[in-house]
C-alpha cells in the first residue's frame, strides 16, 4: 500500500507540473521579453551569468521542514554582493544566518536558535552562450564554511565546495526555456562536541523549464534527485530523494526581479532507516524565496 501510496503522489505531482507547463505555454499575445537564466529557477542554475561591469545586491530564504516524526524546520537567510569583472565571469560573497526549531526528531538534539551560520564564494564561468551556440554551458564552484551542521543544527565546522555543471537551451525562442545541472558537493564536518571529523558528499542532477506567460513573468517546475553519501568521494552510499515542485519568476523593474520556489521529495530512501522517502538525509519539503536588485 505504501509503494501504491507514493506511486500515486508521484503521478500527481508530475502530471501537475506537466499541466502547468502546458497552460504557461498557451499564446497570450503579451510581448517576450529576451531570457536571462541567471536567476530565472529557484533550485536549478542558469548558465548566463550577468553583463561585464554588472553588480548586484542578491537576497534569498530557504526552508526546509517535515522528517518521519516530531517537528522540524530549518531555514537560511542569504545576503550577497554579485560582480560580473569580466565577460562570462562571475564572481559571488555570501553571508548567512540560519534558524533551528527541531524537537522530538529521532537522532536529533533539540535545537531552537538563530545564529549567523557561515560564509561562501561563488565563482561561475560561461563557456557557451546560448546567443552564439546552441545552448548554454558554464561550470561553478562555491566553497563555504560554516558554523553548524545544515541537517541536525549542532555546533560544528563545516567545509566544503559545491560544484555544477549548468546547462540551458531556449525549447521556443524567448519563450520556453530548459537549464539541467549536474552536482557534486564533498564536505566535512568537525564536530565541536565531539571533535570527530565526519566527511561526507552529495551527488545529483536537476532539472528545470520555464514558459514566460507575460513579459517578464516566467512559471514552470523544477526536479532534482540527490544521492548523499558517506565520504567526500562518493564511498559509501546512505540515502537518495527526488524532489519536484513549481517555480515562479518576475521582473519587477529593469533593475529588481523575484523568484519563488516550492519543492517535496515525493520518492526517496534512505540505508539507514525504513520507509518509501529518505528523511535522514533529506526533508520532506524544501521552500526558496530569491531576490536582486542592480545597482
Amino acid at each position: 500500500m505504501a509503494a501504491l501510496r507514493a506511486a500515486q503522489r508521484n503521478r500527481a505531482a508530475v502530471s501537475g507540473l506537466l499541466l502547468l507547463l502546458l497552460l504557461a505555454t498557451v499564446p497570450t499575445g503579451a510581448r517576450s521579453e529576451t531570457i536571462e537564466t541567471e536567476h530565472l529557477f529557484g533550485f536549478t542554475i542558469g548558465s548566463d551569468v550577468g553583463e561585464a561591469g554588472e553588480r548586484e545586491l542578491e537576497g534569498s530564504v530557504t526552508g526546509r521542514s517535515a522528517k518521519r516524526d516530531g517537528s522540524y524546520l530549518a531555514s537560511a537567510s542569504t545576503m550577497s554582493v554579485e560582480f560580473v569583472p569580466v565577460a562570462n565571469l562571475r564572481t559571488e560573497f555570501t553571508g548567512a544566518v540560519a534558524t533551528y526549531d527541531i524537537a522530538g526528531v529521532t537522532g536529533f538534539a533539540d535545537q531552537h536558535y538563530a545564529a549567523f551560520a557561515g560564509l561562501s564564494a561563488d565563482i561561475r564561468y560561461r563557456f557557451l552562450d546560448r546567443a552564439t551556440a546552441p545552448f548554454g554551458f558554464a561550470l561553478g564552484a562555491e566553497p563555504h564554511w560554516g558554523r553548524a551542521d545544515e541537517v541536525t543544527g549542532e555546533p560544528a565546522s563545516q567545509y566544503g565546495v559545491d560544484f555544477v555543471a549548468a546547462a540551458d537551451w531556449e525549447i521556443v525562442p524567448n519563450r520556453v526555456v530548459a537549464a539541467f545541472n549536474l552536482i557534486y558537493q564533498p564536505e566535512t564536518l568537525r564536530s565541536k562536541l565531539t571533535g570527530t571529523w565526519s566527511p561526507e558528499s552529495t551527488a545529483g542532477v536537476a532539472i528545470g523549464v520555464m514558459a514566460q506567460v507575460a513579459s517578464g513573468v516566467f512559471v514552470g517546475g523544477e526536479a532534482r534527485y540527490l544521492r548523499k553519501y558517506d565520504g567526500a568521494g562518493l564511498d559509501v552510499f546512505a540515502g537518495q530523494g527526488f524532489f519536484i515542485g513549481p517555480t515562479i519568476y518576475a521582473k519587477l523593474s529593469e533593475k529588481a526581479w523575484i523568484a519563488a520556489a516550492w519543492s517535496a521529495q515525493v520518492a526517496g530512501q534512505a540505508t539507514s532507516s525504513p520507509g518509501s522517502l529518505d528523511l535522514v538525509n533529506f526533508e520532506r519539503r524544501q521552500a526558496r524565496l530569491l531576490f536582486g536588485v542592480n545597482f
